[in-house]
């Protein structure tokens, strides 16, 4: 991924997705179906994860996008909202390390002023030990909405522009996505949604304007390799006309 990424839509798409968003849903209606409270179902959901990373790491996947607390989900009970954040530290203390020995590059996107500043602190420090891992990249969506990632970006150029270092001619779309939270990396090829919801739920609004969806039935606790590849089985028959027609992919 050390080419110049642009906003340009492409003419055409590799059978295999360079990048994939994942929205990870369910986990709530996993521990009640089996009776468990809810933090159960979180903490299950972190199995998940490793799985997903696994096949991708395996299928030679360059970027895995995992959207795990969205802006929104502040609305949600508070005793909840701790049992994630708790469980959020957690992970990032546990797994890091496998992580960097993996050759895994870990990042952590949205807005941070909301999280303890412990919270805050072991971010900032997981970033630092994998920033040079080149294997894959994984990214966390944490606070995060993509209404926020255009307002941020937005006011940066914006700041930019009453500074004097830009006029308004120069903002075009190249200069908007160089300013998103993920503006370096290839737009999202493939996004999954898990338990059955049909919606992108604020996330990567930006980023998805040719993105394929693919929706999936499973809880998230029990998405696991097979049913990843399975999303990745069925990406690959889909044709990707970018604004085309059949015939100009035919003749590509």
């Amino acid at each position: 991924m050390t080419e110049s990424v642009t906003a340009d839509i492409p003419t055409s798409a590799a059978d295999k997705p360079r990048h994939v968003a994942i929205i990870m849903d369910g986990n709530n209606r996993w521990a009640k179906k089996k009776k468990l409270l809810g933090v159960s179902g979180h903490k299950a959901g972190v199995d998940a994860v490793r799985a997903v990373v696994e096949t991708c790491v395996e299928e030679g996947i360059e970027a895995l996008t995992l959207f795990a607390f969205s802006s929104e989900n502040w609305r949600r009970p508070a005793d909840e909202v701790s049992a994630l954040m708790k469980l959020f530290l957690l992970a990032l203390q546990r797994e890091v390390k496998k992580l960097h020995k993996n050759n895994i590059r870990l990042r952590i996107i949205g807005d941070r002023s909301k999280f303890s500043p412990i919270l805050q602190e072991h971010m900032e420090k997981a970033e630092t030990l994998t920033a040079n891992n080149t294997r894959l990249t994984l990214v966390i969506a944490a606070n995060y909405g993509g209404h926020w990632d255009i307002t941020q970006a937005t006011q940066k150029i914006a700041g930019m522009v009453e500074g004097g270092e830009l006029s308004a001619a120069d903002v075009n779309d190249d200069l908007i996505q160089s300013h998103l939270s993920l503006g370096d990396l290839p737009m999202p090829d493939l996004c999954i949604r898990t338990a059955g919801e049909q919606r992108i739920s604020n996330f990567m609004l930006w980023q998805f304007a040719y993105t394929e969806l693919y929706f999936s039935e499973v809880y998230w606790p029990d998405f696991q390799h097979e049913e990843m590849r399975k999303a990745l089985a069925a990406y690959s028959t889909r044709q990707r006309r970018f604004g085309q027609t059949d015939d100009q992919i035919k003749k590509a």
